[in-house]
């Protein structure tokens, strides 16, 4: 069976998208076959398509017939700010534009796919969001790391790195005593901070951990090191974002799983 003829026997019903409609879409960690057919469906129809850096040039380029708009941010660097962005959501809608908001992973999961959510819904503009498969899940499928295994965990914490202090920065220390499997997002600039908060929050320094860097894509590295050695890790191997950071018994399967002992 060709993939056409799967495809139509799911008897899918293409949603429209309408002029002056924004469709906060997730383009998962990066791998194109990781596309929801509805994300797929709104690239085919977009003529306005705003993108972060995150997403593969592949993906954007299914939307062959939409004005491009890159408004990517990455940690250190130059950004857009997110006012900037709302406000061109906003523009193109008005003007009457089929607009996509290409995101990497899931809006919804530190997309910022909620803040903009808001905004449209106070200017009175349609969205809708599509589902992305967010990047801890796909990254660590992609690495041979499972999410959960029975005996080994019963829960898994996602966390971002991103903050510094701020109301949004996680209670490193409380998280560690839940002693379940934490995934950390953009967690490469302030590690050495969080990696000390988890110490003192009782996990001991020889938990199983690991970098997955540019996960799903061909450019994909997963380094394993221990909590304790994760710093020294990251300056020997030269981690590079994106890169999520993992925690937890879960990271030790990896190798059996892979067969390599």
């Amino acid at each position: 069976m060709t993939l056409e003829n799967a495809i139509a026997r799911l008897n899918y019903k293409q949603r429209v998208l309408e002029p002056g409609q924004v469709w906060l879409a997730g383009a998962g960690p990066g791998d194109p076959g990781l596309l929801t057919l509805d994300v797929l469906s709104a690239l085919a129809q977009a003529d306005a398509l705003v993108h972060d850096a995150l997403v593969s040039p592949e993906i954007v380029a299914v939307a062959e017939q939409a004005e491009k708009f890159f408004v990517g941010k990455r940690g250190g660097r130059l950004s857009i700010p997110q006012g900037d962005i709302n406000a061109l959501l906003v523009k193109l809608a008005r003007e009457g534009r089929k607009v996509v908001r290409l995101k990497g992973g899931h809006p919804f999961v530190f997309g910022r796919g909620a803040e903009e959510a808001l905004v449209l819904t106070r200017e009175n503009i349609p969205w809708r969001v599509l589902s992305g498969i967010t990047s801890a899940f796909g990254g660590l499928s992609s690495a041979g790391i499972p999410a959960t295994m029975r005996g080994v965990n019963g829960a898994i914490i996602l966390a971002t790195g991103f903050a510094a202090v701020s109301d949004d920065r996680p209670d490193w220390a409380a998280l560690a005593r839940t002693g379940q499997p934490i995934v950390i997002y953009m967690g490469l600039t302030h590690m050495p901070e969080t990696v000390a908060e988890l110490l003192r929050g009782g996990l001991l320094a020889d938990t199983p951990a690991a970098f997955v860097e540019n996960a799903s894509t061909p450019e994909e590295r997963t380094i394993t090191a221990t909590l304790g050695t994760l710093v020294a890790t990251a300056e020997r191997e030269k981690v590079i974002s994106p890169a999520l950071i993992v925690v937890g018994g879960i990271v030790s399967l990896r190798a059996e799983l892979l067969g390599q002992k």
